[in-house]
């Protein structure tokens, strides 16, 4: 038996695949998912940004069809692959580039400075008096804005809070 008739006895073709075939295409998705994350970088999980969640989405979504058989394995992981080199260039450019950075990773907003509510910036963020409560609530244990100077609406979608 040559090796491509192994691997193919080991991996299948196509759709028709069965238990075992689907498990083995699982566990070298699996790693190769892993090796994918390494190289787009710890960030991607560390900052939850749309554009870190870009890559994550797409990574499942595409590998998912090698594991089922719906696309082939070696042109799925290049493809795969082309999405993490994309997303590291991106994030490479935007270390130098300000703008590029605004438009890929967004802008943090003020909700609130100086006693004054940033309606517009609240309204642009969907981001109601309820939510800035809530989140005064959560990170400095207390229920009203006295004792806060700003609040900000990070590139990530949370809310910072920074005291008086």
């Amino acid at each position: 038996m040559h090796l491509i008739d192994l691997i193919h006895a080991a991996f299948g073709q196509g759709k028709d695949l069965d238990t075992l075939q689907m498990v083995n295409r699982a566990i070298l998705s699996f790693f190769l998912t892993l090796i994918l994350i390494r190289t787009a970088g710890i960030r991607t999980f560390g900052k939850k940004t749309p554009f870190d969640n870009v890559i994550i989405i797409m990574l499942g979504s595409i590998f998912s069809r090698v594991v089922v058989g719906a696309s082939p394995f070696i042109p799925t992981a290049a493809a795969c692959f082309a999405f993490v080199l994309v997303h590291r260039f991106l994030a490479w450019v935007s270390l130098y580039n300000d703008r590029v950075g605004s438009w890929i990773k967004g802008e943090a907003s003020t909700l609130y400075a100086n006693g004054e509510l940033n309606t517009e910036n609240m309204r642009k963020g969907r981001i109601s008096i309820k939510d800035l409560h809530e989140s005064v609530r959560q990170r400095t244990n207390e229920d009203s804005l006295e004792h806060v100077k700003e609040i900000i609406l990070e590139r990530t979608g949370e809310i910072s809070i920074i005291k008086k």
